[in-house]
């Protein structure tokens, strides 16, 4: 599948240079686009031997472990061959199985379930669903038959696209064009968490952007997206102005405010709750690679008030929207 962008890492300017459609899709993929939704299950008081049945003919080499509707563990094929070299082959499954299971939410990234594999080297990932039930079962190979659907999906999508992007702004002639686009962030939803991310790379490639220069944008409002979600009282607005020599994108709320610029923009520093870390987010690395995907970025905030984050790429001829000149445009707004 390519190299992936580990969130936790600092982006280099090489990194910002060479984002692959394939890492683009870990964050524009949600985990319940490519887990296994049917998952076979088995209950504490099974039998190994029974289970050892059911991986036999089902093909499988793990299970979640199962009561009133609730996974309390996970069994895993390594569990049963235990067992049996014990001699327990009639032993019970609350014997053997595992308790403190590592698990990912459904709304998730696909980057968040490659980096929880990368940290953990388990095989598979219970995935549960925003009420915290069961809803499928996530592995390597399910991330690479999803990556590889939606890179197909893609290339049959492209001509039309592209014939979409070279037809916009045919005819229009005015001394400046600009194309606003406005996103509201709502605080905690990390449902739809890059979601204003996914929805301004799609703009961007059908108005005939660069793929890089798409995937730039499309990770720097990312981490600013969450920014609002994790941090902010009331959410807030993601707003970016397209013309034909730049990109300015900004995250604006008003509350509760940053009490030390500096400090925030030191790799690793977060206010995040525990809570959110736990779920994988505030590892303090996102002001960081945004200021690595972008030319420009300025932080500003007042305690009490609210912050401003903007962000400027400045665009080179061969990046621009539809061979637009900086002389012939209309402004459009959204």
């Amino acid at each position: 599948m390519g190299a992936t962008h580990d969130p936790r890492r600092v982006m280099t300017d090489q990194d910002a240079k060479t984002i692959s459609r394939v890492e683009e899709l870990s964050y524009e993929l949600k985990i319940r686009d490519v887990m296994t939704a049917h998952v076979h299950t088995v209950t504490p008081q099974m039998q190994i031997v029974e289970v050892l049945d059911l991986f036999r003919e089902k093909r499988i080499s793990g299970a979640p472990v199962v009561e009133a509707d609730q996974m309390i563990g996970l069994i895993s094929l390594e569990d049963l061959i235990r067992a049996m070299r014990r001699g327990n082959g009639h032993a019970r499954v609350s014997e053997y199985m595992t308790t403190d299971v590592i698990t990912v939410r459904d709304f998730e990234p696909v980057v968040k379930g490659l980096e929880v594999f990368a940290r953990t080297r388990v095989g598979r990932l219970p995935v549960l669903d925003e009420h915290g039930r069961l809803a499928g079962i996530l592995t390597k190979g399910d991330i690479t038959s999803g990556t590889l659907r939606a890179l197909h999906e893609d290339f049959q999508a492209e001509e039309v696209r592209r014939y979409r992007a070279s037809h916009l702004f045919e005819d229009i002639v005015s001394d400046r064009t600009s194309l606003i686009l406005r996103y509201w962030i709502k605080p905690r939803d990390f449902q739809h968490g890059g979601q204003a991310s996914s929805d301004i790379k799609r703009a961007l490639l059908r108005l005939g952007a660069d793929a890089q220069l798409a995937r730039r944008c499309g990770i720097a409002i990312y981490e600013a997206e969450m920014n609002l979600i994790i941090h902010t009282t009331n959410g807030g607005i993601i707003k970016v102005e397209i013309e034909p020599g730049q990109i300015k994108m900004s995250a604006v709320d008003d509350g509760p405010g940053i009490p030390d610029v500096e400090l925030a923009q030191r790799p690793g520093w977060s206010t995040a709750t525990e809570e959110v870390r736990e779920m994988g987010f505030g590892a303090g690395m996102g002001l960081k690679n945004i200021e690595r995907c972008v030319d420009k970025m300025t932080l500003e905030s007042t305690v009490g008030a609210g912050t401003r984050l903007t962000m400027k790429i400045h665009l080179q001829p061969r990046q621009g929207l539809n061979g637009a000149s900086a002389s012939h445009s209309e402004r459009a707004t959204t």
